[in-house]
């Protein structure tokens, strides 16, 4: 379940990202404590190796070997490395999200242009409809673990309703050794043609406008099958893990608090817990983490996208737009500020002070009556403006109908977004 916190930070104030820090779903310790762990492990087994086994000889030369080790930790561009590898891997996780197809644009157009009141121009809206829902379906059990696990089998959507008995049996007739998501797309092209024969569709522009939304929506059906077939190239993620490992192999051994080499020579303090070395740790390797959980977000971690409550919402919202809302409008009649040159809604209290500064001038008009020669001029008309500007939204403020409403909490506020969704 993707992990929202709009709400948490929709006001700035004290602390307020210190909140979010005490989250555990979809956080980084939940990603980092095992590997966490392992690496203090490490080094703790390491410092009392040193200290506890180790001649006075070996201790002088792992000295050494952790001198070297430490200063080749700088040879490691580690920000320059997972900077690039995070900021590819973060505009390819939202390309997906924007690739992921959506009925809105499609079910308005055959609302508005396939024709008819009985039962065969229901069928036909339905139908077509349902077709794109399928595409979309069978392109989402091909790239999301979730709808996977799912519609397992043919039998579990022919089950769910986006596909019939019969349309099953010619769809497995049809044999292709590729993805086959883009069969219901070219039953919706030849059913629209048909609907245009037969006049449910009135003409040819309508017909066009259809197909141009189809295409539209096929092509993101398209974007999540090549999003799925190319990843990032494996020698990049490679790069990248080696190099990471490599540094903290480096730091477990050249970051531990050592002896000096002279007798008489001042060492490092020895701080018993390297926290500097774990800083450094949580960031870097969770610097990693991030891109290894946001670069399928088709899969099951907490912050993967949502894609069965994204078809549970697009079958029931297609559906209901085609079918029950078709021609199904409100009387048209005139709007309450019909005999009113200014239209002016109600604030409520919560919001009468938003009233108080007008919209007068832009910056740039006033940036340039600064500078004009006669500014004076500028600045004299200005101020008699913004005088009775003033006035004038005073009375405004003073005429203007105020609502009484109780300022909503903040469940009142997220009842309707994904956090609410929980099972």
């Amino acid at each position: 379940m993707t992990i929202s916190y709009t709400l948490k930070v929709a006001n700035s104030h004290f602390g307020g990202f210190s909140k979010l820090l005490f989250c555990w779903k979809g956080s980084i310790y939940k990603l980092l404590y095992k590997e966490f762990i392992v690496f203090v492990v490490l080094y703790a087994m390491l410092s009392l190796v040193y200290w506890r086994l180790l001649t006075e000889e070996q201790k002088r030369f792992y000295t050494k070997v952790a001198q070297y080790c430490n200063r080749s930790t700088d040879l490691i561009p580690m920000s320059f490395v997972l900077g690039f590898y995070v900021t590819l891997i973060v505009n390819r996780w939202w390309a997906q999200y924007t690739s992921i197809p959506l009925p809105d644009q499609l079910m308005c157009v055959i609302s508005s242009n396939v024709h008819g009141k009985d039962e065969k121009g229901r069928i036909l809206r339905r139908t077509l409809i349902r077709y794109a829902n399928l595409s979309a379906v069978l392109i989402l059990r091909s790239v999301s673990t979730r709808v996977l696990k799912r519609f397992p089998t043919m039998d579990h959507v022919v089950e769910a309703g986006f596909m019939t008995q019969d349309e099953r049996k010619k769809f497995e007739s049809l044999h292709s050794d590729f993805n086959k998501y883009w069969i219901p797309c070219v039953w919706f092209t030849n059913l629209a043609a048909q609907a245009r024969r037969d006049g449910h569709i009135r003409d040819d522009v309508a017909l066009r406008l259809l197909m141009d939304e189809l295409n539209l929506y096929r092509a993101k059906c398209s974007m999540l099958f090549h999003y799925d077939w190319i990843s990032i190239p494996l020698v990049y993620t490679q790069v990248v893990t080696i190099a990471v490992y490599s540094f903290f192999a480096f730091c477990l051994i050249g970051r531990q608090f050592l002896e000096p080499l002279e007798p008489g020579q001042e060492g490092d303090l020895d701080m018993y817990i390297p926290l500097p070395t774990l800083l450094q740790f949580f960031f870097y390797a969770g610097w990693l983490k991030v891109a290894e959980q946001i670069i399928n977000p088709f899969g099951e971690d907490d912050d993967d996208f949502e894609t069965n409550k994204l078809i549970d919402r697009n079958l029931q919202v297609s559906l209901l737009s085609v079918d029950d809302m078709y021609q199904n409008l409100p009387p048209a009649v005139k709007d309450k500020y019909w005999n009113e040159s200014t239209a002016q809604p109600p604030y409520t209290t919560a919001t009468a002070a938003e009233t108080l500064k007008p919209l007068t001038h832009g910056l740039h008009l006033q940036h340039a009556c600064s500078e004009n020669p006669e500014s004076v001029a500028c600045i004299e008309e200005e101020t008699e403006d913004e005088e009775s500007g003033a006035k004038a939204s005073e009375m405004r403020r003073k005429e203007l109908p105020l609502i009484q409403v109780k300022a909503p909490s903040s469940e009142s506020i997220g009842a309707d977004r994904p956090e609410a969704w929980e099972h």
